[in-house]
């Protein structure tokens, strides 16, 4: 039952994101957390703040405006004390020429008592950079910005 739960309140978390309901997204790390995502790209690096974890999310709306995700799948194991938990997606976005962009992935989290302590968010990194230059290209010049960390 504990783990159709945390199916359920994951997946209604990726069709808020949908839906443009980005509110809530932070709220949902525990105080001092994991946010990363690999790669060399605007949108790589760790931050480990609620603070700088906002800032992530506003550059990823503003990257990658009409972002929607189709949930593949989505594994859940452990106890509440730490729970697991992987959603596989594929997603689409719109860039600045008004063409479709698509990625696939995986979220890699790690809860406790319901709060997120570690989010990884591993994707097609080649794939999002050539974005990101396409981006910059078009006058976007966050697409090439250093990545949101803690310390900058």
């Amino acid at each position: 039952m504990y783990h159709a739960i945390v199916r359920r309140k994951l997946r209604r978390a990726f069709e808020d994101i949908n839906a443009g309901r980005w509110d809530g997204i932070v709220a949902q790390f525990a105080p001092v957390h994991r946010h990363a995502m690999p790669g060399r790209h605007a949108l790589a690096g760790e931050r480990r703040t609620p603070a700088s974890t906002a800032r992530w999310y506003e550059r990823l709306r503003r990257l990658l405006p009409g972002l929607a995700f189709d949930v593949r799948a989505i594994v859940v194991g452990g106890m509440p004390w730490r729970t697991v938990a992987t959603v596989a997606w594929d997603d689409r976005f719109r860039l600045p020429d008004g063409s479709q962009g698509t990625n696939s992935g995986v979220h890699e989290f790690e809860l406790r008592w319901g709060r997120v302590h570690s989010l990884v968010i591993h994707c097609d990194t080649a794939r999002l950079q050539g974005y990101c230059d396409r981006m910059a290209e078009a006058g976007v010049a966050e697409a090439h910005a250093a990545p949101i960390t803690d310390s900058g």
